[in-house]
């Protein structure tokens, strides 16, 4: 059965979906319309049999089937669905889950919906007017929901204008844009299940439309929302907003004012409850305290994925020395500026303060946790053949 080139690629992360991958396949044969050449690429973590039941499914399946069994399975779902996007070959590419929440009956809508007006991303929303969250198990899985949704919106407002539904993942995207992301420096670097996001800040597609649908029940199998993915979509939202490097300084300037909690507190100790230590050698301490609270938010979330550079010890070291040697030179410097420059003490030391603040951001940045390309490393485009014979082993 020829199928390819295809017009529109259906990539489908899976992770211990057996049950669900008959009735999948089958929903979406029927959905498919006449004269629309599709594909379904399985992007697989299972450990189950998952694998075999796609085998098995695919020589019934009125759409051609690629499955791809990722052995490695970085990036968690997000990783799936972008080696997944690799070895698409059409250019529109429609990502939904295996579970049937999301009803494949949609794509020929979000295909229309994306070619009339001629968005570059189409997102299948349950929030915009029409759609229907009540899939979701109880009130705390909406509540969830909505505050994450919020929190999204509110720190990405640019690039999710017009974006009711950010979370959705269920979705419409050309290739165009995903290809113009890839070509950046930063390129896609998926983390968990919020794919979505990941495409709609970095790809920045031209012009989002979205189609409003009810989420359904799950077919079959369990949810694969825990706090561990909730934990990831926190780390993931910190990766994407200090993808920007007036954020990430920003971001390293707060961190730096909150080290001030721990300094004081140690300071306090060293000075009221142990009277003989000097204030010098006491606030050289204390400084440490406060370098160490910094060191530790900013190496485990603003710089989590730059941290293969230089192992920990040395991370730590690097960023204890650059911290002291702030400390050392911000009164020498505003004495210069005083003498020199003729300037008065309080502006001479804010200057002074913001000229070693940026030269210490600068050196961590730029150097200590320079920003090499840490994406999945990128795939072929691989046309499956004709008639729809998996490749478990990709």
């Amino acid at each position: 059965m020829t199928a390819l080139p295809a017009d529109v690629s259906i990539v489908v992360p899976t992770f211990n979906e057996a049950d669900n991958i008959h009735e999948l396949l089958a929903r979406i044969g029927a959905a498919i319309p006449a004269g629309t050449r599709a594909e379904v690429v399985f992007a697989d973590d299972s450990t189950d049999h998952t694998c075999e039941v796609i085998e098995e499914a695919a020589g019934r399946s009125a759409v051609p089937v690629v499955l791809h069994h990722r052995p490695v399975p970085e990036g968690g779902l997000g990783g799936a669905v972008v080696e997944g996007i690799a070895r698409a070959s059409a250019p529109w590419i429609v990502v939904i889950d295996a579970d049937l929440q999301h009803p494949p009956e949609l794509i020929p809508q979000l295909l229309a919906r994306g070619t009339a007006t001629g968005a570059e991303l189409v997102v299948a929303s349950r929030y915009t007017a029409g759609g229907d969250r009540g899939g979701l198990d109880g009130g705390y899985r909406k509540l969830v929901s909505s505050s994450s949704t919020l929190l999204t919106k509110s720190l990405f407002p640019r690039a999710l204008s017009g974006l009711t539904d950010p979370m959705s993942g269920f979705f419409a995207i050309r290739r165009t844009a995903v290809d113009r992301a890839a070509a950046e420096e930063e390129g896609l670097q998926p983390l968990g299940y919020k794919i979505l996001l990941e495409l709609a800040v970095r790809c920045r597609p031209r012009g989002i439309a979205e189609v409003p649908y009810a989420f359904g029940e799950r077919h079959a199998g369990e949810s694969k929302s825990t706090a561990r993915e909730g934990m990831r979509f926190l780390r993931h939202l910190i990766t994407l907003r200090t993808a920007d490097p007036r954020a990430r300084a920003g971001v390293f300037g707060l961190v730096g004012l909150s080290g001030f909690v721990p300094n004081l507190a140690l300071l306090w100790l060293l000075t009221d409850q142990a009277p003989g230590l000097h204030y010098a050698p006491a606030e050289i301490i204390a400084n440490q305290a406060g370098l160490l609270w910094n060191f530790a938010l900013i190496d485990s979330f603003v710089y989590r994925n730059q941290r293969r550079h230089h192992r920990r010890g040395a991370r730590l070291l690097t960023f204890a020395a650059v911290g002291n040697a702030d400390l050392v030179a911000r009164i020498p410097l505003a004495a210069l500026l005083i003498g020199a420059a003729g300037m008065t003490a309080l502006p001479a030391t804010a200057l002074a303060m913001a000229i070693v603040f940026t030269a210490r951001f600068l050196v961590v940045d730029r150097w200590l946790y320079r920003r090499l390309h840490t994406t999945l490393p990128a795939l072929p485009r691989v046309t499956p053949d004709p008639d729809p014979v998996p490749d478990p082993l990709g």
